[in-house]
């Protein structure tokens, strides 16, 4: 991989999206982007600050970058995408952006634990995908992510996340997105 700059991530996402956004999402009845640019979306739709707008975007770009490879409902293991893909934006992107991705699926695991509700609407893969990421929070765990920085914004993604499942909702592409993307860079690149 080529060194990646304040003026390459942007084209390296949309490439990435380009070729493998095609790719099923997690037995689901959408692809991987349609899955991500429904997140994005979904969080435009209700005006979102353009960082969450990226962190919903992008929340699941791990599943392209992981050294582990791609979540498959065989999985006897977590494939730790959310690290994965915290890891490739981190040196570009603010930190509540990395935070949403980093932690998205400890959010599904702290809503499972604060909302039982919450597990009754989860798509069989993502309760498959939940028992190999340690299930619903301990006590402890939930106390420790609500005082995460960016608790709110994560859970915020989180619920984004879960909505990106419609099968064949339209909406925009990812160039759509590509300036956002590159000022909530820059903006962040500056300070």
């Amino acid at each position: 991989m080529t060194r990646l700059t304040q003026g390459t991530i942007v084209s390296f996402l949309a490439d990435i999206f380009t070729r493998r956004g095609h790719e099923e999402y997690l037995g689901e009845q959408v692809t991987m982007s349609a899955h991500m640019l429904q997140g994005a979306h979904f969080a435009a739709a209700e005006s979102q600050r353009e960082e969450i707008i990226a962190a919903a975007l992008l929340h699941d770009i791990g599943h392209f970058t992981s050294e582990f490879g791609s979540f498959t409902m065989n999985d006897t293991e977590d494939r730790m995408h959310e690290e994965a893909g915290a890891k490739v934006l981190a040196g570009f992107f603010p930190s509540v952006v990395t935070d949403c991705v980093r932690h998205h699926v400890a959010a599904k695991r702290y809503l499972c634990a604060v909302d039982p509700k919450y597990f009754d609407d989860l798509s069989d893969a993502s309760v498959h995908s939940l028992a190999l990421q340690g299930g619903p929070m301990s006590e402890a765990e939930v106390t420790a992510f609500e005082k995460l920085e960016n608790a709110r914004d994560i859970v915020q993604v989180r619920i984004y996340d879960d909505r990106g499942k419609v099968h064949g909702l339209e909406v925009p592409g990812f160039d759509h997105y590509r300036g956002m993307l590159q000022r909530v860079v820059d903006a962040h690149l500056a300070t």
